[in-house]
C-alpha cells in the first residue's frame, strides 16, 4: 500500500511520521532540536540545525520502517505557529528562527495596547497582537536590529522553512498566512494591516498563499540526498499545527471544540462566519469562507514537563518504569482528597498576557508531591477552561476532543471532563498534528477526496469521558477561586517582573 510522510516540528522535537492510506501509523522518528536562550525573553533555534535534524528523522523513519522511498506518494509539514523564520533575498537563513515561546517584543505589544493599535488590529485582522506574533517580532527587529530588518527577503513560519528545504518552494498556506497580516473578513493579505503596524515595506517579503492540501513543489535533489526520499515526490503546502491537530482528531468542524494540551493551551472551534473577540484569534480555516477561532496561551502541559525535568530528573532516569506511571498513584490519591493547594500555570505566559507568572498557593507542611502535582494538573485544566468558556459563550458546541501527551493519562482526561463539565473524547491518534498534515498531503495528490475525508473510524477508536456531576460542582467552586486569585495578583506580578530588570549584585555590594 502507498504511504504518506508527515513532518511535525514542535518547539523542542521535530518528528517524521509515516502513515498508510487507511490512517494507520507505520512509524515515527524523533530528533531533539536545541533551543537557544541568549537573553531573557528570547527563545531561538538554529534554522540549519532544525533542517538537519528533520532530514535525519526522515531518513531514520524510512529505514526503520523498511519503507521504500518510492512508496511515499506525498509529503507535508506542520509545525509550531507564530514566531518568525526569516530568509534573505538569496533564500539563506537570516539569523536564528524565533520560537513562539519568545517574548522579546513585550514592550512593543504594551505600546500598541496603550496607543490603540491593538484594538484596531483586533477589528481588522481578527486578533490582538501578542508577543510572538510576526507583526510584533518584525516591529522589534525593525527598531532593535535595523540592519537585519533591511536584509529581509522572505517572512516564513517554521513549517514553511521546512517545506522550502524539501522542495525549494517559498510560500505558505491559508492557515499560516493569517497569523498577523490578513483581513479577517476577506481572508487575504491586507495593506491596511501592514500599515497599521508600520510594516508596509514587508509586503514584498510575504509568501504566496496556497491551500493546505495543494501541491506546491516536489522533493529536490538536495533534499532527496539529505532525507532518502525520492526526488520528485510531491510536497503539499501543509498547515499550522493548531489546525493540523484539530484536523487529526476530527475536530476541525463546527460544533466541536478541539483541545491540545501540549506546550501551549490550545482550544479551537470552526465557524462559518468571522466572530471577532479579544479572547481568541479569528484566523483562516482550511476551507475558504470558514474561520478557525483559536483561544490559546503558552500555559499547558509544559508545566508538567518542567516539574518532571526540574524535580524528578534523577528519579526518572533511575526508574525501571515510566515516571508517569510512578507518579500516577500519588496524583490519584491526592485528587481523591481535599486540598488547599492551587497552581497558576503561567511559566511562559497566560491568557492575560506575559506579565503573570506561575506559582503555588495554599501549600502546607503536610502536603506531599502528589498534592503538588494534582494542583499543577488541575491548574492546567483550569487554564484550558478559561479559554473554552470564552468560546462556549459564542459558539455552539456539544463535545470536546482532546489530544496532546497529557491526554493519554486517563486521570488527566477525566479531570478535563469534570472541570469543563462536558464530554471529552480522546482518539487513539498518537500523532494528531502529523496525521492532519498527512490528510492534506493525501488530498493534494488525490489519495483522499478532500482534506477532511478521514478514512479512519474515529468514533470506534476513541474513548469518551463523561463528567461526574459531583466532581464538576467541586471543580466549579475551585475554578472560581482560581480566577479570583489571579485577578488579585495583577499588580503583584508586575512588581515581581520589575525585579528581573534590577541589578543582581552581591549582598552588601
Amino acid at each position: 500500500m502507498d504511504r504518506l510522510l508527515a513532518i511535525d516540528s514542535g518547539l523542542t522535537v521535530t518528528k517524521a511520521v509515516i502513515f498508510d492510506l487507511d490512517g494507520n501509523q507505520i512509524a515515527v522518528c524523533r530528533r531533539n532540536v536545541p533551543q537557544c536562550k541568549p537573553a531573557p525573553r528570547r527563545v531561538e533555534r538554529n534554522m540549519a540545525e532544525l533542517w538537519r535534524q528533520t532530514a535525519s528523522a526522515i531518513r531514520d523513519v524510512l529505514e526503520t520502517s523498511g519503507t521504500d522511498a518510492q512508496r511515499i506518494v506525498a509529503v507535508a509539514a506542520t509545525a509550531h505557529g507564530d514566531g518568525l523564520y526569516l530568509l534573505d533575498q538569496d533564500g539563506a537563513p537570516l539569523g536564528p528562527g524565533i520560537l513562539s515561546l519568545d517574548s522579546r517584543s513585550s514592550a512593543v505589544v504594551d505600546d500598541w495596547t496603550r496607543n490603540g493599535t491593538a484594538g484596531k488590529a483586533l477589528e481588522l485582522t481578527g486578533q490582538i497582537p501578542h508577543v510572538s506574533a510576526p507583526s510584533a517580532l518584525l516591529s522589534w527587529i525593525r527598531h532593535e536590529e535595523p540592519e537585519r530588518f533591511a536584509r529581509i527577503g522572505h517572512v516564513l513560519s517554521c513549517k514553511d522553512w521546512l517545506s522550502y528545504c524539501l522542495s525549494g518552494h517559498i510560500g505558505t498556506d491559508r492557515t499560516e498566512a493569517s497569523t498577523s497580516f490578513t483581513d479577517a473578513r476577506s481572508q487575504t493579505y491586507s495593506d491596511a494591516a501592514l500599515a497599521l503596524f508600520d510594516l508596509s515595506e514587508i509586503v514584498r517579503a510575504l509568501p504566496d498563499m496556497a491551500n493546505s492540501a495543494e501541491v506546491v513543489g516536489t522533493i529536490t535533489a538536495d533534499a532527496a540526498a539529505a532525507t532518502g526520499l525520492a526526488e520528485g515526490t510531491p510536497v503539499a503546502a501543509g498547515l499550522h499545527d493548531v489546525t493540523a491537530s484539530a484536523l487529526g482528531i476530527g475536530a476541525h468542524q463546527t460544533g466541536v471544540i478541539g483541545i491540545v494540551a501540549g506546550t501551549y493551551s490550545i482550544n479551537e472551534c470552526v465557524s462559518a462566519e468571522p466572530r471577532i473577540d479579544a479572547r481568541w484569534f479569528c484566523r483562516n480555516a482550511i476551507t475558504p469562507g470558514h474561520w478557525n477561532n483559536m483561544a490559546i496561551s503558552p500555559a499547558s502541559a509544559t508545566n508538567y514537563d518542567w516539574f518532571l525535568n526540574t524535580f524528578c530528573a534523577e528519579e526518572r532516569d533511575k526508574a525501571g518504569v515510566s515516571i508517569h506511571k510512578l507518579l500516577r498513584s500519588e496524583i490519584d490519591i491526592a485528587l481523591s482528597r481535599g486540598s488547599s493547594v492551587m497552581y497558576h500555570p503561567y511559566l511562559f505566559g497566560s491568557p492575560m498576557g506575559p506579565a503573570p507568572s506561575a506559582g503555588f498557593l495554599g501549600l502546607r507542611g503536610w502536603h506531599d508531591r502528589g498534592d503538588v502535582l494534582a494542583a499543577l494538573l488541575e491548574g492546567i485544566a483550569f487554564n484550558h477552561r478559561q479559554h473554552i468558556d470564552a468560546l462556549r459563550e459564542c459558539f455552539s458546541s456539544t463535545e470536546a476532543r482532546l489530544t496532546g501527551g497529557a491526554s493519554r493519562n486517563p486521570t488527566v482526561a477525566q479531570l478535563f471532563a469534570d472541570i469543563l463539565d462536558m464530554p471529552v473524547t480522546v482518539t487513539d491518534t498518537d500523532e494528531a498534528a502529523a496525521w492532519g498534515a498527512a490528510l492534506c498531503a493525501g488530498a493534494a495528490v488525490g489519495a483522499f477526496a478532500q482534506f477532511d475525508a478521514d478514512p479512519r473510524d474515529i468514533e470506534g477508536r476513541a474513548k469518551k469521558y463523561q463528567p461526574s456531576q459531583s466532581r464538576a460542582a467541586h471543580y466549579a467552586e475551585r475554578y472560581t477561586l482560581y480566577r479570583e486569585v489571579a485577578a488579585t495578583l495583577t499588580s503583584t506580578w508586575h512588581r515581581l517582573n520589575a525585579l528581573e530588570a534590577t541589578r543582581r549584585g552581591r549582598p552588601h555590594e
